[in-house]
């Protein structure tokens, strides 16, 4: 039997790349993601320019504790108030943040603790917005668009990346910080119009009406779902196992083997300029094509082979070599992933979207990266080689045991 998902929105809709309340939700999304690249720049620039390469770091990280710790929380929190409000609300948050940091470098020279303050404040917002953005399109488009719009979201990203880095170098060049930090601010404000313009889909009644616990037992009552539900589970041990496999190598590991092999940092800037055009093209192939058959399979099977793609990476015996395989993980890693967010979000009952999203945050943005350390003290005592190696085979365990668990297997993205 193939694993029947839940279908919030069944009636046939104009595809999503021609809908005007998705490319609204897009456009501010993208505003948005924008702005976080030239907010982060401007903040390192800041950072660097304050205080001792210690206290730098210090800055960069102390924002991600808010964001680990309250991610769950976020999730909570879209279920009960409607995911839009807190976007809006989040955004918003942000926005007048950035905008008065801004304001203050005018008046007076930033301070690592100010930075620090604001790194805090910042994320903590984003424990809230993560979560809420991520619960939105199953909201604003019917089921079948779900695997489009994940297309479109990852080509969003990618145009973040290249666009926002350069953006947020620019305006430190021309202004420093304080117009760095203003620009950041007013991306913030264009995404805002755009949110309050988007139309949202109510619960279904039978979800809506139910009454409302304490925070704490919406949370368990969210985690109990995930673990009891046939796809749900299977999927979020997917996404653990293959971002624990993924993030150490892919960032931390690549500086590490490019300075092992020589390659230096344009040799570095290659591969990940490589690994950017694979996981556009599979976006834009998923954005094009709108859904893949036998979803759940073509996850597994992506993830796998971009598992092998990364263990190979760090055998790659020259630079062009090494940026076609990154190419090769950009294309299928990326392919994998949309497919997951797009399984995820058409499995979960509406109701408990923003708690299930929070979940899946919670590997990618928060737990993952924590694998940095170990990455760099295995590749100090065993080299480059082994470590992409044995991250390869975390990887390809995760694919490995979506293949093993018939329900994710056979699971099918609605037509």
């Amino acid at each position: 039997m193939t694993a029947t998902l839940p279908v919030f929105d069944e009636a046939p809709g104009r595809p999503a790349h021609r809908d005007g309340n998705v490319l609204r939700w897009l456009g501010a999304y993208t505003a948005s993601m924008v702005g976080d690249s030239v907010y982060y720049m401007a903040l390192a620039w800041a950072a660097t320019r304050t205080g001792t390469a210690s206290q730098t770091g210090l800055v960069l990280a102390v924002g991600s504790i808010p964001r680990a710790v309250l991610l769950l929380g976020g999730g909570v929190l879209a279920d009960r108030l409607g995911p839009r409000r807190v976007v809006v609300a989040s955004d918003t948050a942000r926005c007048l943040v950035i905008l008065g940091l801004a304001g203050t470098l005018l008046l007076t020279s930033p301070t690592v603790w100010m930075l620090v303050a604001v790194a805090l404040v910042f994320g903590a917002v984003d424990a809230l917005f993560l979560p809420a953005v991520g619960a939105l399109p199953p909201r604003i488009t019917a089921a079948s668009q779900l695997a489009r719009v994940q297309g479109m979201r990852g080509l969003a990203a990618r145009t973040a990346n290249v666009v926002g880095a350069p953006l947020g170098g620019a305006a430190v060049a021309l202004g420093g910080p304080v117009l760095a930090f203003g620009a950041a601010g007013v991306l913030f404000a264009v995404s805002l119009p755009l949110l309050l313009a988007v139309r949202m889909s109510p619960l279904p009644e039978q979800d809506a009406a139910e009454p409302a616990g304490t925070a704490r037992r919406e949370l368990a009552d969210g985690l109990r779902y995930i673990c009891r539900h046939p796809l749900l589970g299977p999927v979020m041990l997917v996404v653990a196992l293959s971002e624990l496999g993924f993030v150490g190598p892919l960032n931390l590991g690549l500086i590490l083997l490019s300075d092992e092999r020589g390659w230096g940092a344009s040799g570095m800037g290659w591969i990940v300029a490589a690994f950017g055009v694979g996981a556009g093209a599979s976006a834009l192939l998923l954005t094009v094509r709108g859904r893949a058959p036998r979803a759940g399979l073509t996850m597994c099977v992506t993830v796998l082979i971009g598992a092998v793609a990364i263990g190979a990476l760090a055998y790659a015996p020259s630079l062009p070599l090494a940026a076609g395989v990154a190419v090769l993980i950009g294309l299928f890693a990326g392919l994998g992933g949309a497919l997951c967010g797009a399984l995820i979000q058409t499995a979960a009952d509406p109701a408990y979207l923003g708690r299930v999203t929070s979940v899946s945050t919670l590997f990618t943005h928060a737990l993952a990266p924590l694998s940095y350390p170990v990455t760099g003290a295995a590749v100090a005592l065993w080299g480059t080689g082994p470590v992409f190696v044995t991250s390869a085979g975390t990887c390809a365990a995760g694919a490995l045991t979506g293949l093993v668990l018939t329900p994710l297997r056979r699971a099918e993205l609605p037509r």
